[in-house]
């Protein structure tokens, strides 16, 4: 089990709130990690969610890991999004509609390649997970 797993709720809620009362100033980046806030809706509940979420840019395109810490099963949000694509995304102080989809087969080592030059954990992730591990894709609409 990864370490860091067992406080992620609460990392999750303090980064969230931090980036939200900032309005953008401080939660979006930290010495070499950039995080979005990704506003998506649940596909049960239909609640509004806002997550803080690790990315890297591949042109206008933002990329992320549905990597839920190396563990078993990917992240809440992925499902929500894989129900609902349309979402929106705050990088910093700037915020924008997206669709989401699944990386294609043919892009999807190219992503994960840049994924993993930003975040060298990543790959510990790939290990762990009992899984394939989703790269998802945000092109803004």
């Amino acid at each position: 089990m990864s370490l860091i797993r067992p406080f992620l709720p609460f990392i999750t809620r303090a980064h969230r709130w931090v980036y939200l009362a900032t309005r953008g100033w401080i939660g979006g980046w930290l010495p070499r990690m950039r995080f979005l806030l990704l506003g998506h809706i649940g596909r049960r509940s239909g609640t509004p969610y806002l997550t803080p979420i690790l990315y890297v840019r591949d042109g206008n395109r933002l990329i992320l890991a549905g990597s839920n810490a190396g563990q078993d099963r990917p992240p809440s949000w992925w499902f929500n999004l894989l129900a609902q694509p349309d979402a929106t995304v705050q990088t910093g102080r700037s915020r924008f509609a997206v669709k989401a989809r699944a990386a294609r087969e043919d892009e999807a080592e190219r992503l994960w390649a840049l994924l993993q030059d930003s975040y060298r954990w990543f790959d510990s992730y790939r290990i762990t997970a009992d899984r394939e591990i989703p790269i998802i894709v945000l092109e803004p609409i």
